[in-house]
């Protein structure tokens, strides 16, 4: 390419005066060139179709090519590399970066490293994070006294080097503070504060770890961590965000923790414990992973697109939770910065393309409350499944036979309907209703968006056994209706009749048509937040813009010829029946969605050759025989018997298949397995790629997940940007340690137990987090990490701390999501107004993990200290600091009622104590340790100040005081320690992991 004379000189005499203050000896492409050069691949990188002048400057090849005379590199010769005399330059249409990339042009230190570099012969080297994990001996060190294990060599290596000093041990009440926070989330007792500090033996710090690694709160706290990153929650999503049943995978994960399954264990379970040999009850609810993708309900959705879209989520997350990739990044296009071609990503989404899911359809299995067993030992779940294999198997033989005898094609019996006669119809709004010849009311559209029909109707019959109800179809509603909503669907909330001013019990319904999650019987369990609606067809004969009944079976027939029928819309708007009639019967008739003739064909088949629906069909049935409470469905992966073909899509466009390519097969990315000695020969199903993923010849996998674990205990990873290992990525700050604790992750049976222990025991993990005025200038942001990090904890562990320190918490571990308080109007603006039976008993003060967490609408409190809504994984959540977190520590009312439950341990374990005595303990109950002097007599101030107050208002005082402390005999006092609780929650040291 033509360039003038003068911009040619002006480039020259602008490298020959560019000189850096300082240069590395050696200048090596990954540590020194590489982040430089990273800003060049967005346009010279590995994307070919959008590649600039055909220069690709990621492979050295292309970058030392000559192209028409012009080399953008020449070894050994800075001065011809055109790469240097476009960088310097001044001429608007040959620098680069040019202007339209609005990118900095490059400071004179980094040019003169391109310089050295290329006069030391521009040799590369493939990318960090994709190079075998080196196995290196830790380093020697002057102060051979300080290291506890290996981890501290590292660290202590590089402090030397700059000529810091690491910081001193942590005090004894702080350290296990920490360690007690970092492995359960739970704060030590003041007993185990006294213990500790009273035990001088050698290993007491290692006992004390044992003992938090043992306890079944370590499974709840490394479980929210890793739920953050499965994008757990407890709603499917979008505006409409119904709940959904997901907590037995919570409980899975739970479990796996506590018994220390090994991580590549962990691993292959959640990505296909489905496609296992044998798999287990466990092992198909470890795969639910991958169905915490989102489900759209909106009507009108194309089901394929949210298909492909859940598909496509489950590629993203595999990558950034396993590989540290931004996949994504090349769905539409091959990624500009790291080597992931178009085509690779969609060999990736291959894996995930024959899913049999398709939106809220798709495979479940039965989990009773318990089922997962808590914090039991892998060899145990095992044993369980065993156990409930052979209970069910002997179940199977009896109800074959039973049904065998038993069954005659039972009819659902003959029953004459009888015509109601409306003496009497209208709405509570006042809407009306036009009389059809056929006898049914079709609404006029002029009701409240909730409305209320009523209608008084009169039968010969003397003796009325059963209502019927059919909603009808109509030209005049929204796609034919029967209801009024958008899409033809409605809500019908509540079905009650009345006779004679007393209302008439209803025993059971059965409809012919039901949504998922709307069945008929919620209809008549008087919640408005239920309902019967017909969306979602559940075969091939059932459609929701169609006719359809339910019927309404009386508890007692009723002895009365006239009845009053109500039909309630409390739950969405519009969401009305708009044409229905109803019908009376004498007799009872039988459900006709009876399913012994199909579970009978289904026990007939082998159960090893059973299909999806008759199994599933079979483990309900059976699941209801079992002495067990809280039997849910929970959605499992399961792919097709036939794998889907496979299209790299254009765009990334779910309408433009590249059909001319032809189908792609599963595959990884090629620049990752190039390291494996001996890679895989062929890819079919989910279950190749998780053995792939925690291979021990995959360096991405143990790098990236020991990241994260550090990350945890120290406040950023060795890799800071550490969702992406890619050529975008921070430069490790220790990446022989991050290479050593990978290596020691896989020598140590992929145990996490093995390198929590491991770190938290070491010089590093246990310093002081105190600040240093030699660290201000020289590491201001703590990468060498000569001190230990103070973190603010996460919202759920705020509450958790709380209501350990008032001996309110509830320690159950496991089972069903919980509803505790919350402010009302939560669900204001969302579409749907969620149901939020507020939890009573110790249920209300579960564990923060344990909340019902809707995507729309997260908990208050977790929204405030910066929890995700899950729409998609999260690898680490931000840390903010804003008035709102401290209004919250201090008003919200969840935690008034907290620092009540503090004020009556002080009153029960003190009843004699003075008011020091109580503010001591309750100091100690918070924060872990004594106050100290100052600290102690600014709370009492405070305390006797409010007692004052308290005393001038007893009203005020029993208010703050709460119906717990009514009966206390002194209620200035007791409200004002009250306040001293709450004060002492609202601290920056109650809320920070030291």
């Amino acid at each position: 390419m033509a360039r003038s004379l003068g911009a040619l000189l002006a480039a020259a005499l602008g490298l020959a005066s560019s000189q850096a203050a300082s240069l590395p000896d050696k200048v090596r492409f990954n540590e020194h060139v590489r982040p430089i050069l990273s800003n060049c691949f967005y346009c010279h990188g590995p994307d070919e179709k959008h590649r600039d002048a055909g220069l690709r400057l990621d492979v050295r090849e292309s970058a030392i090519a000559d192209r028409d005379g012009i080399r953008a590199i020449v070894p050994g010769k800075p001065d011809a590399s055109d790469l240097l005399i476009r960088v310097m330059s001044d001429d608007k249409d040959e620098v680069m970066p040019p202007p339209k990339a609005k990118k900095p042009r490059l400071t004179k230190d980094e040019v003169a490293v391109l310089r050295r570099w290329i006069e030391q012969g521009a040799e590369y080297e493939g990318h960090w994070a994709f190079q075998p994990l080196r196995d290196e001996a830790p380093p020697a060190v002057q102060n051979t006294a300080w290291p506890k294990n290996a981890i501290d060599h590292f660290i202590l290596a590089p402090l030397e080097r700059a000529g810091l000093a690491p910081s001193p041990e942590a005090d004894r009440a702080t350290l296990l503070r920490r360690v007690a926070l970092d492995l359960t989330g739970l704060p030590p007792s003041p007993e185990e504060v006294d213990a500790f500090l009273a035990d001088r033996a050698p290993d007491a710090y290692e006992k004390v770890v044992e003992r938090l690694l043992a306890s079944p709160h370590y499974g709840e706290r490394w479980g929210r961590h890793w739920l953050d990153q499965a994008r757990y929650a407890d709603s499917n999503g979008y505006t409409i965000d119904s709940a959904r049943v997901m907590w037995p995978y919570r409980d899975w994960v739970i479990a796996a923790l506590n018994a220390d399954q090994p991580f590549d264990r962990f691993t292959i379970e959640q990505l296909a414990g489905d496609l296992l040999p044998g798999a287990t009850k466990a092992q198909r609810v470890a795969s639910g992973f991958h169905r915490n993708t989102l489900i759209n309900e909106e009507g009108g959705v194309d089901k394929e697109q949210m298909r492909i879209e859940a598909a496509m989520d489950r590629t993203a997350t595999t990558g950034t939770v396993w590989l540290g990739l931004t996949v994504s990044c090349a769905q539409c296009h091959t990624h500009k910065f790291d080597p992931i071609s178009h085509r690779e990503y969609f060999q990736l989404y291959a894996f995930f393309n024959s899913g049999s899911d398709v939106n809220n359809k798709g495979a479940t299995v039965s989990v009773a409350r318990g089922e997962m067993f808590g914090h039991k030992p892998a060899a145990e779940l095992a044993a369980a499944d065993l156990e409930r294999a052979s209970r069910q198997a002997a179940w199977e033989k009896a109800e074959l036979a039973r049904l065998a005898r038993t069954s005659t094609t039972a009819s659902a019996g003959s029953v004459k309907w009888m015509t109601a006669e409306y003496l009497e119809y209208g709405t509570t709004s006042n809407a009306g209703f036009r009389l059809l010849e056929d006898n049914s009311l079709l609404s006029d559209g002029r009701g409240a968006f909730n409305d209320t029909y009523r209608v008084v109707a009169k039968s010969p019959l003397k003796r009325i056994a059963a209502v019927r109800l059919r909603v009808l179809t109509h030209e005049s509603l929204p796609q034919q209706g029967p209801g009024m909503a958008g899409n033809g669907n409605f809500v019908l909330t509540d079905f009650e009749v009345s006779a004679g001013g007393a209302d008439q019990p209803i025993a059971k319904v059965f409809a012919d048509h039901e949504q998922p999650k709307f069945p008929a019987a919620a209809a008549i369990d008087n919640d408005p937040k239920s309902g019967w609606a017909i969306n979602v067809a559940k075969g091939a004969a059932a459609k929701m813009n169609a006719d359809h009944e339910a019927i309404f079976v009386f508890a007692k027939p009723v002895e009365a010829g006239e009845l009053e029928i109500r039909l309630r819309h409390d739950l969405n708007e519009n969401y009305l029946v708009g044409r229905f009639a109803l019908d009376f019967a004498e007799t009872t008739p039988g459900d006709p969605r009876d399913q012994s003739g199909e579970l009978l064909a289904a026990l007939r088949v082998p159960a090893d050759r059973r299909s999806a629906a008759p199994r599933k069909l079979v483990e309900t049935a059976f699941a209801q025989t079992e002495p067990k409470a809280a039997v849910v469905e929970q959605m499992v992966m399961e792919d097709l018997p036939t794998p889907r073909e496979t299209f790299l899509l254009q765009r990334g466009d779910f309408l433009r298949p590249d059909r001319q390519l032809g189908p792609l097969q599963p595959g990884v990315i090629a620049a990752v397995s190039a390291v494996f000695k001996n890679p895989p020969a062929a890819f079919r199903n989910r279950a190749d790629l998780a053995r792939w993923l925690v291979s021990p010849e995959n360096p991405l996998t143990p790098r990236v997940t020991m990241n994260r674990v550090w990350m945890r205990y120290f406040g950023r990873g060795i890799v800071e940007t550490e969702e992406d290992f890619g050529s975008q990525s921070s430069r490790p700050t220790h990446p022989e340690l991050l290479d050593w604790l990978g290596r020691e992750f896989i020598r140590r049976g992929w145990s996490l137990k093995a390198m929590h222990r491991l770190i938290v025991s070491s010089a590093t993990y246990r310093q002081a987090s105190l600040a240093r005025r030699d660290l201000v200038d020289r590491d201001p942001r703590n990468l060498l990490l000569a001190r230990q990090e103070r973190l603010r904890v996460e919202g759920e562990i705020a509450r958790d701390l709380a209501l350990g320190a008032s001996g309110l918490l509830d320690p159950t571990i496991g089972g069903p999501s919980v509803h505790p308080p919350q402010p009302d109007g939560v669900f204001s603006f969302t579409q749907n107004k969620k149901a939020w039976p507020t939890s009573t008993g110790a249920s209300r003060f579960r564990r923060g993990l344990y909340t019902q967490f809707y995507r729309s609408a997260p908990y208050p409190l977790l929204t405030t200290f910066d929890a995700p809504d899950f729409q998609t994984t999260c690898t680490r959540r931000p840390r903010s600091n804003t008035p709102l977190q401290s209004l919250t520590l201090a008003n919200d009312p969840v935690f008034l009622k907290i620092a009540q439950g503090l004020v009556a341990r002080l009153l029960r374990e003190l009843p004699a104590g003075s008011l020091d005595a109580r503010l001591r303990r309750a100091f100690r109950l918070t924060l872990s340790r004594e106050p100290g002097p100052g600290e102690f007599a600014i709370l009492r101030e405070f305390t006797r100040a409010q007692a004052d107050s308290f005393a001038a208002d007893e009203g005020a005082a029993r208010a703050v005081a709460g119906p717990a402390l009514a009966n206390a005999p002194q209620p200035a006092e007791t409200a004002a320690l009250v306040a001293a609780a709450r004060t002492l929650f609202n601290t920056d040291n109650f809320i920070t992991r030291e």
